[in-house]
């Protein structure tokens, strides 16, 4: 193969990043598009920089050092990549590399003015930008001056900033090459930055110019702040000029330096609206070439738009596909469910196949489409007070999207007559033995399922597991499981108000809910506290659990039974897995390890409480919040009989508290029930990937996980698998973990979080949902992953999110803080069944609150004081 060192952008497209590098491959597509003036120049290709690389002395070794050094041990790191850096600048360029650079310049002009940019194999991409990773030389003049700037690029690939950044998302050093872009320079009247897309929002429609005099390199460094037009459909909607006291302006001998602007200009605009206007209907030539919202580097000069750069926004937050042009409006399924990390494609298909209503894919996460229910006023009415009741930032979004002028088609409501779609439900009586006959007919489904699934193989098992699925949903769907979970909720939300209007009681039932019979997820909790029991006496069992290590799940209960005490210890602990092995943190999403596959994640929550708690704690727990409630049950009743009218208002009381006590523990059920099917889904389809693995189809059985339901099941008919699909899903799940889901989302992309709409909060409180009441104080312990757990007596849990997984954290803790939640998900459940203080939907709470901060939780008002 021939090498080339320079390729001129004309014959670039941006099919050739491996060749030219991200910037390089988008200039020379850039290039391409009609009507669309890009300055003059060429590429340094990456075959002379692997050259370069070849003849740098002891890169090699330095590269291994690098690659094995932590990502966060930034002196170890400062100082090889400056010894990388150093060895590139150092190496001569070969000849025949320095003359076809010099040669493709006096094509363009020796002595013009040139921009030298570096591009990199990785940069610019579809899922991480690497913006500002690698240098930019600007007003370079001379052949000498541009081939020592085109060693700096190279050598730039090696930058500290650049290097972490591939370490934290795993980019092999080896793998990136470097190109160099010389380019002729613009010297423009005006410059800046064109979003296709509003970076703020994520809404599509909107585009946003950041302008500013001279070089954009002044925006760019923050030297000086733009001016912002905002262009919706061809017009500017809104505009912010600003005082730009300062430009980059080019040097005649080469280089650039600030210059003050002249102060009578300094608030004039750098663009008219018209050039705004005319601007963007080139960025939306450029989107649609590039078929992704684009960021864009513009300059201004006499004769129009000349465009220096133009790289996908990584930032936005993807949008479902549906095939229309139609408006459309979703709700996050993860924000209902506590799991707003992405999901695997298996996992988001099978939770598809499982789900009572359509739900709809984008960036990994599922969104259910509520347009149609908001469109007719009355059912926008009972689908606002279910979301609001729930998580009012929900609610306030969708309100925020209702107030975009026809935004939302308004249809009539269903004629007169007749309940809504689907009837009233039937009441239920307040009777136990309902309870316990939905639990044995929830447990008999799971038992048919383990029995008849055992001899299922091959194609034959997904065409049992579709059928499962029907099941799935029938039981999921039982009308009187729904009524049962709805006499519940509709029971709190009774005592809140009632005691609230007649008593001034703030979330009385927090207290009435302690300790209800039947919550299979706070007697997990609870169940956690026996098997510290039984490893308690052990020391030596206790001293080997803490060398265990996270990974060492297949061997250490086996490794227990040979220790004093460790038969006990591992038969609880089996016993514990039998009932609640199925849960993980994450559980929605199939293809997370359940800690029966995972047990070591169980080993800091059981040294936490050995070290913690009294024997016997679990039944003490449950007994003290059993009596708590009871005895407010007696005030609040007592309270109520002095009042006008007070038996009346007793008794109705009464027979709410034995509603709620009666069902409310039921909410958690029908997830157990869920999660236990997914198990048993789970293994049959790991005991196909073994198959796969076995025939040689597959690498390893994991890369199931990025093959949807259906293409499993072509692949176990075909034998047959696409390894390129995998790969990119892999680098799809990778660039999804840096987006954070909105709780509402349009078709245009506007990404709606919603606010609280309070003035009760103290100053710089931070501001949430109340779902448990009382008032703690405490350590903040900040916790993303339940395997970190390290808690000690009064610590206040502050993460994300906690489904049923993080359940046995909460006998330890003194309160709760996360960032997501609502007034009837787990979390929020469970706090009150345990009577833990909670505060739920608190935005960046785990970046606001540092973890040993001392904080104040007033879970009563629903906010959080940092404390001094």
């Amino acid at each position: 193969m021939i090498e080339q060192y320079v390729l001129d952008l004309q014959e670039i497209d941006e099919t050739q990043v491996a060749v030219v590098g991200g910037k390089g491959a988008h200039l020379g597509g850039l290039s391409r598009i009609e009507g669309i003036r890009v300055p003059a120049g060429f590429c340094v290709t990456t075959d002379a920089f692997r050259r370069i690389m070849a003849e740098a002395p002891s890169i090699d070794d330095r590269l291994d050092q690098l690659s094995r050094s932590d990502p966060d041990d930034r002196e170890a790191i400062r100082t090889l990549s400056a010894q990388i850096r150093r060895t590139i600048e150092e190496v001569a360029l070969p000849g025949d590399v320095a003359a076809a650079i010099t040669r493709a310049l006096a094509g363009l002009g020796e002595q013009a003015a040139y921009a030298v940019r570096s591009s990199a194999t990785a940069e610019d991409l579809p899922t991480a930008s690497f913006a500002g990773q690698q240098d930019t030389y600007l007003n370079v003049v001379g052949p000498t001056a541009i081939l020592q700037h085109v060693s700096r690029c190279w050598a730039s690939l090696f930058t500290e900033r650049a290097v972490t950044y591939r370490q934290r998302n795993g980019i092999d050093h080896r793998t990136v090459h470097m190109a160099v872009v010389v380019q002729q320079m613009v010297f423009p009247h005006a410059a800046g930055i064109l979003f296709t897309a509003d970076p703020v929002t994520g809404n599509r429609k909107v585009a946003t110019v950041d302008a500013g005099f001279g070089l954009g390199e002044a925006l760019v460094s923050g030297l000086v702040n733009p001016d912002v037009f905002k262009v919706r459909h061809g017009e500017v909607v809104a505009k912010t000029i600003a005082a730009k006291q300062r430009a980059v302006h080019a040097l005649p001998a080469g280089g650039t330096q600030e210059v003050a602007i002249d102060a009578q200009r300094q608030e004039q605009p750098a663009l008219t609206d018209g050039q705004a206007i005319q601007l963007v209907q080139l960025g939306r030539r450029i989107e649609a070439h590039f078929g992704r919202p684009q960021d864009i580097e513009w300059c201004l000069v006499d004769e129009g738009f000349q465009i220096v750069q133009s790289r996908p926004i990584t930032t936005l937050f993807p949008i479902p596909e549906t095939g229309d042009q139609e408006n459309h409006v979703y709700v996050s399924v993860g924000h209902q469910q506590m799991m707003t990390d992405p999901m695997k494609p298996l996992g988001l298909s099978m939770w598809q196949l499982t789900a009572m209503v359509p739900m709809h894919e984008a960036g990994g996460r599922l969104f259910v489409d509520v347009t149609r229910r908001l469109a007719s006023p009355a059912s926008r009415a009972g689908l606002l007070d279910l979301v609001g009741r729930g998580d009012p930032l929900v609610r306030d979004a969708l309100e925020t999207v209702l107030d975009h002028d026809d935004f939302v088609p308004s249809l009539p409501d269903a004629g007169p007559g007749g309940p809504p779609a689907g009837g009233a439900a039937a009441p239920i009586e307040t009777d136990p033995a309902l309870v316990t006959e939905l639990i044995e007919c929830s447990q008999a489904s799971v038992a048919a399922l383990e029995r008849d699934i055992r001899t299922k193989t091959g194609p034959a098992l997904f065409d049992f597991l579709l059928e499962a699925f029907e099941e799935h949903k029938r039981v999921l769907s039982d009308p009187l499981s729904i009524r049962a979970i709805m006499a519940g909720m509709e029971a709190t939300w009774w005592l809140n108000d009632k005691l609230g209007e007649w008593l001034g009681e703030k979330n009385a039932a927090d207290t009435l809910t302690l300790s209800a019979p039947d919550n299979v997820t706070s007697e997990m909790g609870l169940a956690l506290l026996d098997v510290a029991d039984v490893i308690r006496p052990h020391a030596e069992v206790v001293e080997f659990l803490q060398g265990v290590e996270y990974a060492e799940d297949a061997a250490f209960l086996d490794e227990l039974a040979k220790l004093a005490g460790g038969t006990e210890a591992r038969d609880a602990i089996e016993t514990y897995l039998d009932r609640y092995g199925m849960r993980c943190v994450g559980e929605i999403d199939i293809t997370r390890p359940r800690w029966r596959e995972r047990p070591t994640t169980l080993v800091p929550v059981i040294l936490d409480n050995v070290r913690n708690f009294e024997p016997g704690a679990a039944e003490r727990r449950f007994e003290q919040g059993r009596q708590k409630a009871q005895k407010k049950e007696q005030d609040v009743l007592s309270r109520l009989r002095a009042l006008p009218d007070g038996d009346r208002k007793a008794d109705e009381t009464k027979r709410m508290i034995d509603r709620v006590r009666t069902f409310i523990g039921y909410r958690e059920y029908p997830k157990y029930g869920i999660v236990s099917r997914y198990f048993v889904y789970k293994q049959a389809l790991m005991e196909e990937a073994e198959r796969l693995v076995q025939a040689g189809v597959l690498p390893e059985k994991e890369d199931i996980f990025y093959l949807t339901f259906q293409e499993l099941h072509d692949v176990v008919r075909s034998n047959q698998v696409d390894d390129q699909i995998v790969q990119q899903r892999k680098d799809a799940f990778r660039s999804y973990q840096a987006l954070t889901p909105p709780r509402v989302l349009t078709s245009d992309g506007e990404a709606v979080t919603g606010a609280y709409r309070r003035d009760d909060v103290p100053a710089g409180a931070l501001i949430g949902l109340p779902v448990s009441a009382g008032t703690v104080e405490g350590r903040a312990r900040v916790i993303l992953d339940m395997a970190d757990a390290d808690l000690e007596a009064g610590d206040i849990l502050v993460t994300t999110f906690t489904d049923p997984s993080w359940s046995p954290l909460f006998v330890g803790i003194a309160g709760l803080v996360t960032e997501v939640g609502g007034l009837m998900t787990h979390g929020a459940v469970i706090a009150r069944e345990y009577g833990l203080p909670a505060v739920v939907g608190v935005e960046q709470a785990t970046r606001l609150i540092r973890d040993g901060q001392r904080i104040r939780l007033h879970g009563t008002g629903g906010y959080i004081e940092i404390l001094p």
